[in-house]
């Protein structure tokens, strides 16, 4: 019955509301009555709340409460482990619940008739801190010198993994070339178009209807119902437009003190008015929590002929405060900071470390970036080192069907690796003198002229779906009604649309598996109230994951159309095939269901006098497995190449013991049209996966991966100066040509 609405570039559902403005963001969203909220955050990165007097601010004309600590049911809550309070202070029920970790930590809320009103009351608040060393170096933090930051948490390791594959300590003798690196990736700040904010109020089943931009409404429902000590389903969470996440929606914000500020008003007074926030950007960029800075040292060794025998690693990612998801990013830092390359031999250790440095979250590729800037780094480096091209370098030690990777065990679904790669060199019509060219080839001109150019290639492979043991599941509902022919087609689902069109690829999947014309497909999207769990909007997973239940559904309710049921319903949960967790001793495991896969040449032009990188060219393959909508892949791809660009070369987000220096986007600068590459070839790669619906992969993360490795090729290749660390802004860039003296 296929429509052939699979593989065709059609208009996204959200479109027309989007450019005429009529779509609503959480902050666009009113109510009648509406009260506002206003939080007082730290601003101090570790310090011991003695007292907290809100009388002024209480007193203050229009104000209706302020909260703090002791309002705070069940005073904890974290997507991985509840180790932050809700709000610190005295009178909290969780324990260290009076002490503040980062500057972005929530200790009072504001309750009052109007913003204006809400912000002078915050600002009347009185607390009296006692403050504590700030701990804001990772490698002190964990030397078991610096002072503990959470209760039971060893030197202030969060979390720890390691893999120990073959014999790497005996094999360093028969390795001809050893390359090693330190390298150094920084934050980044999600710079999402809308600040967190949202609505909140009591529905006419009296549920606290939460309204807000996240990640995964079923997470934020349940936090929200622990925070508040109430059943589920007295919670109902509602996703307006997004506008835009990456990582950063999937941990809490604003959700919970909205519910908070409901329920006690509604306790206290009979107060049923509704609430609202709008974080300003200098809130959203304190309070919520960005790409981990990591530390990678990485040796490797190889045989003259250039394959691989040996990688001995140490990772070690900034936390910040909490937890968050830094057990997941580092998860995927460990699995890609060997590359999409076979070792036989491989030890690797790997810490996630508390600071009081900002909270260190999930960001689009989690862990990956930073893995794999490492990795294809070594692997450029050992391809001048031994004077081979970059390209037949990773041809030769690509993983495939039958090589294991760093955990012992094979990649499941297909391999396409060789291909991205191929396509990618023929497509840009690949030359690189990386294998020939340093500071003491012949022909290096010295002094460098004004404008060089210069190639960089690489490559990498990431995750899609939840990993490491994770029941990964996903769940839909499709509902037919009509007469003879199906006339309407309902299509339930939970999954968020960040932006990325989530939605219009759901609706073609389901037309395609009924048969109908996309404009039958009508959308009742992520509300907890009618919707189940399709689990979050990140690691590349949902159109893999809730496309196979949209599917499985659709064919049920079909089956029951067929066999004249009227209206016809059907729901599916589709399960995942299983992962395993990292053995603590060894990291065996089969951590990932599934994989996707890219290449990118860069080509890039430095100005020596100014230090400015221009980067003319992007040739990036991805394979998607299978494109449903091809318009909406390639913009993922531009996309991913434009935010990684901000991240290595513009974005130089600086803390300084703990305080943020760039809290504004006049201090912390993100790419605009003209800094961006001025050319990007998009290749859309379709080789199947056996699980995927109708053989798709997920592809939004993996142009992110190897971009700044493959711009800091480039840069080399121009220059013949390697960068370890980045943003490569143009001082860093002087400085690397010694053009400036003091170091940084």
């Amino acid at each position: 019955m296929s429509n052939n609405t699979i593989g065709q570039s059609l208009k996204r559902l959200d479109a027309l509301g989007k450019v005429t403005g009529q779509t609503l963001y959480p902050g666009d969203r009113s109510h009648d009555n509406e009260l506002w909220l206003k939080v007082l955050f730290a601003r101090r990165p570790h310090a011991r709340i003695i007292s907290i007097d809100t009388s002024a601010a209480e007193a203050l004309p229009g104000v209706m409460g302020v909260l703090t600590a002791k309002d705070v049911p069940v005073n904890q809550y974290g997507l991985q482990i509840p180790d932050q309070p809700v709000l610190c202070g005295p009178g909290s029920n969780k324990k260290g619940g009076d002490v503040v970790r980062f500057v972005g930590d929530n200790v009072a809320v504001v309750i009052a008739e109007t913003e204006k009103i809400a912000a002078q009351a915050r600002d009347l608040i009185q607390v009296e801190y006692e403050d504590l060393p700030v701990v804001y170096d990772p490698v002190w933090a964990m030397s078991g010198q610096a002072p503990q930051l959470h209760p039971g948490v060893l030197n202030n390791i969060a979390d720890y993994k390691r893999i120990r594959k073959g014999n790497p300590d005996e094999v360093w003798d028969q390795c001809r070339v050893i390359i090693e690196g330190v390298y150094r990736t920084p934050f980044q700040e999600h710079a999402y178009l809308q600040p967190e904010a949202g609505t909140a109020y009591l529905d006419d089943e009296d549920r606290i209807t939460v309204r807000c931009a996240g990640q995964w409404t079923w997470e934020d429902q349940q936090q929200i119902a622990h925070a508040l000590d109430l059943p589920p389903e007295k919670i109902r969470v509602v996703y307006d437009a997004i506008g835009g996440a990456f990582g950063g929606r999937e941990d809490m914000s604003v959700q919970i003190i909205l519910a908070l500020a409901v329920l006690r008003m509604y306790e206290r007074h009979g107060n049923r008015r509704p609430m609202k926030i709008i974080w300003s950007r200098e809130e959203s960029i304190i309070g919520h929590c960005k790409r981990h800075p990591m530390l990678i040292k990485s040796k490797w060794g190889a045989k003259r002929d250039g394959t691989l025998i040996a990688a001995e690693i140490e990772i070690i990612a900034d936390a910040g405060g909490y937890m968050y998801t830094s057990n997941k990013v580092l998860g995927n830092a460990v699995l890609t900071a060997t590359g999409p390359y076979e070792f036989p031999h491989v030890k690797l250790d790997a810490y996630a470390v508390y600071t009081n440095n900002l909270v260190s979250g999930a960001f689009r590729g989690f862990g990956g970036p930073q893995g794999h800037f490492a990795a294809e780094m070594q692997m450029n480096k050992l391809a001048e080192k031994l004077g081979k091209d970059p390209v037949e370098l990773r041809l030769k030690n690509i993983l495939d069907e039958d090589k294991l990777t760093s955990v012992g065990t094979t990649i499941p679904g297909g391999v396409s690796l060789e291909k991205v790669i191929r396509d990618t060199a023929w497509k840009s019509n690949w030359t690189s003198r990386l294998g020939s060219r340093g500071e003491n080839d012949p022909d290096y001109p010295e002094p460098l002229p004004r404008h060089v150019t210069g190639k960089g290639f690489a490559a990498g492979f990431k995750n899609i779906g939840f990993s490491f043991g994770y029941p990964e599941n996903s769940w839909a509902e499709v509902e037919l009604r009509g007469g003879g022919d199906i006339e309407e087609a309902i299509v339930r689902i939970a999954g968020a649309d960040v932006g990325q069109g989530h939605h219009t690829v759901m609706a073609q999947i389901a037309a395609e598996a009924l048969g109908v014309e996309l404009d039958k497909i009508k959308l009742e999207v992520s509300d907890t109230a009618f919707t189940q769990s399709s689990g979050s909007a990140s690691a590349s997973r949902l159109t893999f994951m809730a496309g196979n239940a949209v599917k499985e559904a659709a064919e049920f309710a079909r089956r029951k159309w067929q066999s004249e049921e009227r209206p016809a319903i059907a729901e599916a949960t589709w399960l995942a095939p299983k992962t395993t967790n990292l053995d603590p001793e060894t990291g065996y495991s089969v951590p990932n269901f599934a994989y996707g896969y890219v290449a990118q040449m860069a080509e890039v032009t430095v100005d020596t006098e100014t230090g400015f990188i221009a980067v003319n060219r992007v040739v990036c393959a991805d394979d998607v497995g299978k494109a449903i909508n091809p318009d909406q892949i390639v913009g993922q791809i531009e996309g991913a190449i434009v935010q990684a660009h901000g991240y290595t070369i513009l974005e130089d987000f600086r803390m300084d013991k703990g305080q943020v220096l760039t809290p504004h986007f006049s201090t912390y600068l993100i790419p605009g049209v003209y800094d961006i590459p001025k050319r990007v070839d998009s290749i859309i790669i379709e080789d199947p996966h056996p699980n995927g619906p109708f053989g798709a992969r997920g592809m939004a993360e993996m142009p992110y991966l190897p971009y700044a490795a493959v711009i800091a090729s480039a840069v080399f290749d121009a220059i013949g100066v390697w960068f370890d660390e980045f943003p490569l802004t143009p001082e860093r860039v002087l400085r690397g040509l010694g053009k400036v003296r003091n170091r940084w």
